[in-house]
C-alpha cells in the first residue's frame, strides 16, 4: 500500500464513522467576535489528539494554536534528542480505535510489513512526520505562530485570549473553553538550580529544554548534571557531534534500573487511575517520582560506547565557580573544569509559574489545598500540581474562582498527580485523549442543557406522512 493509498482508506473509514454529521453544539454570537467552542493551546501530539477527539464529539467550532512555525510543534524536531522514542513501537495513542490512522499504518504503507517487524523502536524524526500527516490527512484546524499571553476570564462564560503571532494574527481570540495542551513545560517551567543562575554566565550553560548549538561545542568538554533519559541522550547528542569529553553527574549512587511506566501500562492503572482515591493518587505518584526513569539500555550502550563519556555516580554539584572561559563544578568526588554545561534537571509544577494563568493562578486549587500526605510520601512538588477533575478540569480553591475557571482544561504535564499519566505520556493518551473530549463535549452540553431540553419538547416536525384516515 502507497501513502497515497492510505490517505483514501483514512477518508473512507471516517466517512463509515459518518464523521460529517453536524454540530449539536449552539452557535454563541458575541459583539467582540466570533467565539470558538473550544480553543485548544498547543499543536503537539495531545493537541491534535483532542482536536480530532472533539470532532468525533460532532464539536467542529474549534481552533488548535501553536507558537512554533508549520511542522515544528512539540519537542521532536527542536530540543529532543534521543535516536528513538522511549516507549514500545505497538502503542496506539492518536488513532481513536481506527486502524488506518495507526503509526503502524503510516509507516507499513511507506515501508512495508517486514520493514516494521525490523524495527524495535519509532525513530523521533518519523514520529514527527506521522503527526504531520495526521494533521494534514484529518484536516485538523491548526494555526501556526500564534503565542498565547494572557487569559482573561469572564463572567459572560466566554474567555479572550490574548495572542500575538506574524502580525496579522495578533490580537484576542474568544472561547467558551480553552484546553492548555502545552506538553512538559505547559504546568510550570523547567528548572536550573539557582546555585548555576546566580553563578554563571548564561553563556556558559544552557538547559536541554534549550536550542543548543552543539556544533560550537566541537573538542569542548562538556559536563551534564542529572541521571535522566535526557542526559544520556544529550550526551550521545553531543559526542556524535564532535565533543571532545562529555561527563555525566548523577546525584545517586547507582543509576535507576526500574521503568514504573512499564509496570503501568499492562496494569489497567493508567487507564483507570481516575477512579483511585486522593491518597492513592498520591502514593502511586510519589512512588513513580522517587523510581524516576532510568535511561534506555540502547541509550546508555549509544553514550557510554564513547570513548569521551565519564559517568559520575554520587556525585551532586556542590559549587560551580566561572574562571572566564570555563566553569569549574565541585563534587564530593573532586572538582572538575569544563567548557561548557548541560542542566537537565528536569521541570517545576505551578500554575503560578505560567504567565499566561496570571489572572486567574491564585483561584487554581492545588493538591497541597485538597489534601495532606503522610510525612513520609509528602513532597512539595507533588503538592503544587494542581488539583483537577477526573476530566482535566481546573477546579478552584474558593468560591470566587468557580466562575472564572469554568470552562478551562489542562492538558499536560500538571495533570500528573490527578491523572496519572494521562497526558504526559503516550501509555496514556490512548485513554485519556477520548475522556478529555467527552469531559468538553458534557460541559459544552451542560451548558446549554435547558435549551436543548426545551427544544426537544417544542419539537413537532412530522415525520410520518401517511393518511391515517383510512
Amino acid at each position: 500500500m502507497s501513502l497515497e493509498a492510505l490517505n483514501e482508506r483514512v477518508k473512507q473509514d471516517l466517512s463509515y464513522l459518518v464523521m460529517d454529521s453536524p454540530d449539536w453544539v449552539r452557535p454563541v454570537s458575541h459583539p467582540d467576535g466570533h467565539v470558538y467552542d473550544a480553543v485548544i493551546v498547543g499543536g503537539g501530539q495531545c493537541g491534535l489528539g483532542i482536536a480530532f477527539g472533539l470532532l468525533r464529539e460532532r464539536i467542529s467550532n474549534i481552533l488548535v494554536i501553536d507558537e512554533n512555525e508549520e511542522g515544528l510543534e512539540g519537542p521532536w524536531v527542536t530540543y529532543a534528542r534521543m535516536i528513538t522514542l522511549r516507549t514500545p513501537k505497538q502503542l496506539t495513542p492518536l488513532d481513536f480505535g481506527i486502524p488506518s490512522l495507526t503509526f503502524r499504518s503510516w509507516w507499513e504503507a511507506q515501508f512495508g510489513e517486514q520493514s516494521w517487524e525490523a524495527i524495535d523502536k519509532i525513530p523521533r524524526g518519523d514520529w514527527m512526520n506521522y503527526l504531520r500527516w495526521y494533521r494534514k490527512v484529518l484536516g485538523l484546524p491548526l494555526r501556526n505562530q500564534v503565542k498565547l499571553n494572557e487569559i482573561e476570564p469572564s463572567k459572560d462564560g466566554i474567555y479572550r485570549l490574548r495572542v500575538s503571532g506574524d502580525g496579522t494574527r495578533s490580537g484576542t481570540l474568544l472561547a467558551r473553553k480553552v484546553i492548555l495542551s502545552t506538553g512538559i513545560q505547559g504546568g510550570g517551567k523547567w528548572y536550573i538550580p539557582p546555585m548555576i543562575t546566580e553563578k554563571l554566565p548564561k553563556k556558559r550553560y544552557a538547559h536541554t529544554s534549550e536550542l543548543i548549538d552543539f556544533d560550537r561545542l566541537k573538542g569542548k568538554k562538556i559536563a551534564i548534571l542529572g541521571g535522566g533519559a535526557s542526559a544520556f541522550d544529550n550526551a550521545n547528542f553531543a559526542l556524535t557531534k564532535g565533543a571532545a569529553e562529555v561527563h555525566v553527574f548523577v546525584r545517586r549512587k547507582e543509576l535507576p534500573r526500574v521503568n514504573p511506566i512499564r509496570q503501568l501500562e499492562p496494569s489497567g492503572l493508567i487507564e483507570h487511575f481516575h477512579m483511585l482515591a486522593d491518597a492513592e493518587k498520591y502514593a502511586i505518584m510519589a512512588h513513580f517520582f522517587k523510581l524516576n526513569q532510568p535511561p534506555t539500555n540502547d541509550m546508555f550502550a549509544r553514550a557510554s560506547s564513547w570513548p569521551g563519556f565519564r559517568l559520575h555516580l554520587g556525585s551532586p554539584w556542590l559549587d560551580v565557580v566561572d574562571s572566564g572561559d570555563s566553569a569549574s563544578v565541585k563534587t564530593p568526588q573532586g572538582t572538575f573544569t569544563f567548557d561548557f554545561l548541560i542542566i537537565s534537571t528536569g521541570l517545576r509544577t505551578d500554575p503560578a509559574l505560567r504567565p499566561e494563568l496570571k489572572l486567574v493562578e491564585s483561584h487554581i486549587a492545588r493538591w497541597s489545598d485538597r489534601y495532606n500526605a503522610p510525612e513520609e510520601i509528602k513532597n512539595p512538588v507533588l503538592d503544587a500540581h494542581p488539583y483537577l477533575s477526573p476530566g482535566f478540569s481546573l477546579l478552584s480553591r474558593d468560591e470566587e474562582g468557580k466562575k472564572l475557571l469554568h470552562g478551562l482544561f489542562a492538558f499536560n504535564y500538571s495533570a500528573m498527580i490527578s491523572c496519572g499519566l494521562s497526558a504526559s505520556a503516550l501509555s496514556g493518551m490512548k485513554y485519556s485523549l477520548p475522556r478529555i473530549a467527552q469531559a468538553v463535549a458534557d460541559e459544552l452540553f451542560s451548558d446549554d442543557r435547558n435549551d436543548h431540553i426545551k427544544n426537544f419538547f417544542s419539537y413537532d416536525e412530522p415525520e410520518f406522512v401517511g393518511n391515517d384516515n383510512r
